[in-house]
């Protein structure tokens, strides 16, 4: 007569050959269906879906509004130094206000107040472009929130989705049909897989942004140095308009 800690073995591994004989023959009697397993998620995969269609609105509206011609136009500086130094200071305001961006708003304040002390000037336009970027990163906010939010949306539905696998089991004459088990969990780990992919995108997509923020943080800065050298600094000695 076995022992008992055998004959649990042995049911155990009955157990195990049933899974995997279950698992292939579902496998090769039903290709995997991608939207089936979506739509058999659950209630996290329609979050998920959500937050996916956040994060693409998003990136989107970054990609179109978020461009250095928007907030430092190129030819911007070179015709308003042109203008200033020939002394066409109206011409050189109009220009700033017909061409609306972040370094036009900083033009326009340097033109205004062109007779104030350099050190304030300089100070002045530097937080003007520090809050006009401040509030460009703002808006690409939500991307950070996607990429954290998903996949502990996936992993909540994956944990609901185990316990309810196991409830069918548990609650099932004997030991249950396997392939119900197997069926569970695959339904509970689409959750895990749609929460990642949602996810990873999005946080790609954020410290792209970033990066982008910081070359035209660069560009913008160089841009208005450039007029404190050529026209505001520089001829002060000579014709400071």
């Amino acid at each position: 007569m076995n022992p008992p800690w055998m004959r649990g073995a042995a049911r155990a591994a009955v157990i195990g050959v049933g899974l995997g004989h279950a698992l292939v023959a579902h496998a090769q009697a039903k290709p995997l269906n991608v939207f089936d397993q979506l739509a058999a998620g659950g209630s996290g995969i329609w979050v998920i879906g959500a937050l996916s269609v956040l994060a693409l609105a998003v990136t989107i509206e970054r990609l179109v509004r978020f461009r250095v011609g928007r907030l430092a136009p190129a030819g911007l500086t070179d015709a308003v130094i042109k203008l200033w130094q020939r002394g066409e200071l109206t011409e050189a305001q109009r220009l700033v206000s017909q061409t609306p961006s972040t370094l036009a708003s900083v033009l326009g304040y340097l033109l205004a107040h062109r007779t104030a002390d350099p050190a304030s000037l300089s100070a002045r336009a530097g937080d003007m472009a520090s809050l006009a970027l401040r509030e460009q990163q703002q808006r690409a906010y939500p991307l950070a929130v996607v990429a954290t939010v998903a996949p502990i949306v996936g992993l909540l539905g994956t944990v609901i989705g185990m316990i309810e696998a196991f409830h069918v089991i548990a609650f099932s004459s004997g030991l249950g049909d396997p392939s119900l088990l197997a069926g569970g969990i695959s339904k509970a780990l689409v959750n895990t897989a749609a929460g990642l992919a949602v996810a990873l995108p999005s946080l790609a997509m954020h410290h792209y942004f970033k990066y982008r923020l910081q070359l035209i943080g660069i560009a913008l800065e160089k841009q208005v140095n450039r007029v404190f050298d050529e026209v505001l600094i520089q001829p002060r000695g000579q014709d400071a308009h």
